[in-house]
């Protein structure tokens, strides 16, 4: 009989093994963008996701940031924990496919009245029970738990694909707020050492005054200019405290920030990232695959959805031994067995099986639109790095003639001033003028490198450490 039990159990797996699946066939859909980018180029460099982020960002105090943070920040952990909580769950319905074997074991005692008993007189019995059984075990011949478990399958690769998308958002949050701090640092140098320079000309200004060789409207103009000049420092100040708070939060950790920062002018990000096609896009950035893998898991569950339509069949066997002594529980003839098929036909459900069906469906097309929006939106990032990339080098450089053209106008002014043929609101309208074209240069230079951050981003660089290895 355990012969007949072991080949019926291997043709039951067998069945189960083989049964089909009534999801339809997934099709990717066709890009909703243009076969190219509107400013695309084909500069002959190494692509963006080969391009590992040590070699992208060559500065060491950046490397150990974004170090930290890739091993401390808390929503990259927190994506991490989900995609492995997915892969439990893929493994729980996996596991669906296969009979579950258990092991029991029982003893039951019972006592029947006299008035009930055979023999007239009251009888109190015991049996003992051990096996092996499989419990509600489905057959799965409309793939309805296949289904289920290409489902769950995509939602843990979709989980993980998110995961990587989480690391390189992170890498190039990291990079902002380090270009961040060292742009309001080193606007907030410039504009200390503005507050001395010309503290020690409204000094000389009331000199001048108090000698008479001077009005007391050039004093109040130097006075309005010190007072412009301590309200940008304590602006700057405050902004530069919020940015290292912003970059300890996204390291994960506190970030010390010594006297010796670098100067933007000082970081060397590469430049020449080749775009290459929109359809790239679909293999280089993980969060393009994991909205992908999230359509296909969708397409998964009409397959349940609709095989929830057909007949169940369920398998409930057991296989022990049985006797009322415990001595005896295991000698010849102590054998038992049982084998329990079950089948669930829906007849009437009150439109439940349909209703879930359109559900999935309804899901699949959400699917499709989120991942059509994915697509478009990635489209659009990389267009706008594209086009923004050679505007940016063009406008550091007009940047850097316009604040040295400030810079000589003031020597002018002051040799001008000095030599009585100009009035000192020259000077003070030129040292204004200087201050601001200084500032702007340092916001022209973060944009330009926060441009570079961003492209490589939108390509889907930043998986790997190293451009030779994960």
């Amino acid at each position: 009989m355990s012969k007949t039990i072991f080949r019926l159990g291997a043709w039951t797996l067998a069945l189960a093994m083989a049964g089909c699946t009534l999801a339809p066939r997934y099709e990717r859909p066709a890009l909703p963008v243009a076969a190219q980018y509107p400013a695309g180029d084909s500069v002959p460099a190494r692509d963006a996701v080969e391009l590992g982020w040590r070699e992208m960002f060559t500065d060491a105090r950046l490397q150990a940031l974004i170090a930290a943070a890739l091993e401390n920040n808390r929503d990259l952990r927190t994506a991490v924990l989900n995609a492995e909580r997915a892969q439990a769950l893929y493994r729980v319905q996996r596991a669906g496919q296969l009979p579950q074997i258990d092991a029991q074991g029982s003893l039951t005692r019972g006592r029947t009245p006299a008035d009930l008993s055979a023999t007239g007189a009251a009888v109190t019995g015991s049996e003992y029970q051990v096996g092996l059984g499989i419990t509600a075990f489905e057959l799965d011949l409309f793939g309805r738990v296949r289904s289920l478990k290409d489902a769950a399958l995509a939602e843990y690769l979709a989980t993980a694909e998110a995961r990587d998308a989480a690391r390189i958002a992170l890498i190039a949050e990291v990079a902002k707020a380090w270009l961040a701090d060292l742009a309001l640092r080193e606007q907030m140098d410039l504009a200390r050492k503005t507050l001395e320079a010309r503290s020690e000309a409204l000094t000389l200004a009331r000199q001048r005054y108090e000698a008479g060789a001077s009005s007391a409207l050039d004093l109040k103009l130097v006075e309005t200019l010190v007072e412009s000049a301590r309200v940008a420092v304590a602006t700057l100040t405050r902004r530069s405290a919020q940015a290292g708070n912003a970059l300890s939060l996204v390291v994960g950790a506190p970030v010390a920030r010594g006297e010796d920062a670098s100067l933007l002018s000082d970081q060397q990000f590469v430049a020449d990232l080749p775009a290459g096609l929109p359809s790239q896009l679909l293999a280089q950035r993980p969060d393009l695959r994991a909205a992908e893998l999230r359509l296909q898991s969708a397409n998964a569950s009409i397959g349940a959805a609709r095989a929830a339509f057909f007949p169940r069949i369920s398998l409930t066997a057991g296989i022990g031994s049985a006797s009322p002594e415990l001595s005896e529980l295991f000698e010849a003839g102590s054998r038992s067995w049982s084998f329990v098929p079950q089948i669930t036909l829906p007849i009437f459900d009150a439109g439940r099986n349909r209703a879930n069906l359109r559900v999935s469906q309804v899901d699949r097309d959400l699917a499709v639109a989120g991942y059509e929006r994915s697509i478009q939106a990635a489209f659009r990032e990389v267009a706008d790095a594209l086009a923004a990339r050679g505007s940016f080098e063009e406008q550091v450089e007009a940047q850097e003639r316009l604040r040295q053209g400030q810079a000589d106008r003031l020597q002018l002014a002051e040799q001008r001033y000095k030599a009585g043929i100009a009035s000192y609101l020259d000077v003070l309208d030129a040292q204004r003028e200087l201050f601001d074209a200084e500032q702007d240069l340092v916001e022209a230079r973060q944009q330009r490198l926060l441009n570079l951050v961003d492209l490589y981003r939108a390509l889907g660089g930043g998986l790997r450490e190293r451009g030779t290895g994960a």
